[in-house]
């Protein structure tokens, strides 16, 4: 699978190899077999699985539950071996540099694609799946478009986080 067919998934589905929020420690380990790092706080009241682009986040109870996580898209670029490594355990295999323009012409062919509304972030432009609890951020300098090689460039994706919904009260 491409990354760009992954990330289309993800932000309609809000899921990851069949994980997303409120799946539990174990259910993440028997979806994603790839090397990480655990880094939990002093007080013990959140965990942050780290799987090099990709990390989770966790809060504890009976079992640690996942709350939220992020694909941090703009470190492909510097580290390519980071790509074929998660493409080696995963199966799906991301480019140095992710454009938006791909990902938004794929999600538009993804029946049931969720509704986008876009929000200004300084130097960054945000889409948010409401739908789904998904956001992509996306390089909006145009200063930047020369600067791709070791570096996201203008139009590119630099992250996509998955977030918790906030329950009404």
């Amino acid at each position: 699978m491409t990354g760009i067919d992954f990330l289309a998934s993800f932000l309609r589905t809000g899921r990851l190899h069949g994980i997303g929020i409120g799946s539990t420690l174990g259910e993440v380990d028997r979806a994603i077999r790839h090397r990480c790092v655990d880094v939990v706080d002093e007080e013990g009241e959140s965990l942050r699985r780290d799987y090099g682009f990709v990390e989770f986040y966790f809060n504890p109870g009976d079992e640690w539950v996942m709350s939220g996580g992020s694909i941090e898209l703009h470190r492909l670029a510097s580290g390519p071996d980071l790509a074929r490594e998660w493409a080696r355990t995963t199966g799906v295999e991301f480019p140095r540099h992710v454009a938006w323009a791909d990902v938004r012409e794929e999600l538009g062919r993804v029946p049931g694609a969720p509704e986008l509304t876009v929000g200004d972030q300084g130097g960054f432009l945000e889409y948010r799946a409401a739908a789904s609890n998904v956001s992509v951020i996306v390089v909006d300098d145009e200063e930047e478009e020369e600067e791709r090689g070791y570096h996201a460039g203008h139009g590119d994706v630099w992250s996509v986080s998955l977030w918790a919904p906030v329950r009404a009260k």
